[in-house]
């Protein structure tokens, strides 16, 4: 017999007729009853999802990825694919999104106590290292749709209308469970104290603290930022969870790099821990731009393809660039 938990949660989302999430845990519970040795009922409702999945693939009724709020288009709605187990997190990271699952899992047996599970969390930290794909991994795991907020279509130009369309956004959050995403959340959530910044732009920053205030604990509401520096000081006593994401060591680098190994299939000719030295001080979004392009070059140049000789030529042309990137920019401070 599946759990009792997955039992309510399938009944809850097949009739609020969320597909996603009906889906993701009729898919839990044939793998927990295959892990039970209860093949037959495993075998048929994995039948059923295939079947599903064919339906759905003829009418197209179900995109991974869409525009919200009608025709103004104030956040994009993605289908989360990343999981937490394939990122590489420091250890009190790791630990506080567990703790976080856990309660949003569990919020009902807060609730009873008068408690309510965490919902608020800020990611800092310089780019390329994790920050967005921390935050679809957590959707992933508590299987929530995952928005992420449109800042063009958020910001107007005439006085009051940021805020209002904020109020919107927030308006429509709370219809659902889902976790709500704000990447360069300075954007919006910057320092009132700066002289430079207008009467408008202050009262955008006070809206936007007292619609956090107002979410249900079900609404999980994800902020990051590079520049956290230039966060009113306000806006951090909003969030419940702080988390740092450094960039890697050479360790992490290297673990990395033995991940996309096992992930891909595809040996780079060089060992991982020859090319964590050469990323050390690098960002995972930059090793991962790397790989991929040698792993695509390989696959078009298969099977006369020699992938240490391309991992060696793309290592050089990535240096190189680096370099000539260096110095244009020394170059245009001494023009200036």
């Amino acid at each position: 017999m599946a759990r009792a938990d997955l039992l309510y949660e399938l009944i809850k989302y097949g009739l609020s007729n969320d597909n996603l999430n009906f889906r993701k845990v009729a898919e839990t519970i044939c793998a927990e009853e295959r892990a039970k040795q209860h093949g037959v009922l495993a075998n048929k409702i994995e039948e059923i999802l295939k079947t599903s999945n064919r339906s759905l693939a003829r009418d197209n009724s179900i995109p991974s990825v869409r525009n919200g709020n009608g025709g103004q288009n104030l956040f994009i709605e993605k289908i989360p694919e990343r999981k937490l187990d394939q990122l590489l997190l420091p250890q009190s990271v790791l630990v506080s999104c567990r703790d976080l699952i856990e309660e949003q899992s569990r919020a009902d047996l807060l609730h009873s106590y008068g408690l309510e599970p965490r919902n608020k969390i800020l990611l800092v930290g310089p780019p390329g290292n994790g920050k967005t794909s921390l935050a679809e991994a957590l959707a992933e795991e508590l299987m929530l749709p995952f928005l992420t907020v449109k800042y063009e279509s958020i910001v107007g130009a005439y006085l009051g209308e940021t805020a209002s369309r904020l109020g919107k956004l927030f308006d429509y959050a709370k219809t659902r469970q889902c976790v709500l995403f704000f990447d360069e959340f300075e954007t919006l959530g910057k320092e009132r104290g700066d002289t430079h910044e207008t009467g408008e732009i202050k009262r955008v920053v006070s809206s936007l603290l007292l619609q956090i205030d107002a979410l249900p604990s079900y609404v999980i509401v994800i902020a990051a930022t590079n520049h956290d520096a230039l966060l009113d000081r306000a806006a951090w006593r909003r969030f419940q969870l702080r988390l740092s994401l450094p960039q890697p060591s050479r360790r992490e680098l290297e673990m990395w790099f033995v991940q996309f190994k096992k992930r891909t299939g595809f040996d780079f000719g060089l060992e991982p821990s020859t090319l964590a030295k050469k990323f050390l001080g690098k960002s995972y979004a930059e090793a991962e731009e790397f790989a991929l392009s040698v792993y695509r070059k390989y696959i078009l140049r298969s099977p006369e393809g020699n992938a240490k000789n391309i991992t060696q030529v793309e290592l050089k042309l990535y240096l190189s660039g680096l370099q000539e990137n260096r110095d244009n920019s020394q170059g245009g401070e001494g023009d200036e």
